[in-house]
């Protein structure tokens, strides 16, 4: 597989050691992590993120994808999306996403998540790509109806974020369903 893929407005690229301060200027925000399980980031962090990432990178097979968001225009670190093999037997996938709030309600992250779809897909062969998200996420929402998931269901009290339990919305997308969608 390789990186990086191309959209019309952004570059999706393996993260490199150097991105974990543009990752920080996103990361370190309480908005931005609302939703999340993590954060907000310190700088340690961030560094430690990055250096997930790059190990991730050097695993063989590889099943997991950090992969750092540019925004094509200016070269831009503006965000992060994952793919992750959940089960390489059965042909599983999860993807994610995470951008600045300053790309946030102008289709990034369904544009790079529309990029993930066709890597788990065309590239590593899945049958499922799925992805949760906070039941009162509505941009996240929104993300996932755009690239034609179908809501499955609620998870309920699945995630602990900052002591508090909260449910998830669980979303799927089968690759036939996706290649009829295009």
């Amino acid at each position: 597989m390789e990186l990086p893929l191309q959209t019309p407005r952004l570059l999706l690229r393996d993260f490199v050691e150097d991105d974990w301060g543009a990752v920080h200027t996103y990361a370190h925000r309480p908005e931005v992590s609302r939703f999340m399980p993590w954060g907000p980031n310190s700088e340690q962090d961030s560094r430690e993120f990055v250096g997930r990432a790059l190990a991730a990178q050097v695993a063989s097979p590889r099943l997991v994808f950090e992969i750092a968001v540019i925004w094509r225009e200016s070269g831009q670190l503006i965000g992060g999306c994952h793919l992750s093999v959940q089960n390489q037997t059965q042909g599983v996938g999860e993807i994610g996403y995470c951008l600045h709030p300053d790309f946030w309600g102008r289709g990034c992250a369904a544009e790079a998540s529309g990029a993930l779809l066709a890597l788990g897909f065309e590239e590593l062969q899945l049958h499922r790509l799925q992805a949760t998200c906070d039941p009162e996420n509505k941009g996240s929402r929104r993300v996932l109806e755009k690239l034609g998931m179908q809501l499955e269901g609620r998870l309920r009290q699945n995630l602990q974020i900052r002591g508090q339990w909260r449910d998830s919305l669980l979303w799927s997308i089968l690759e036939n369903e996706w290649r009829g969608g295009r």
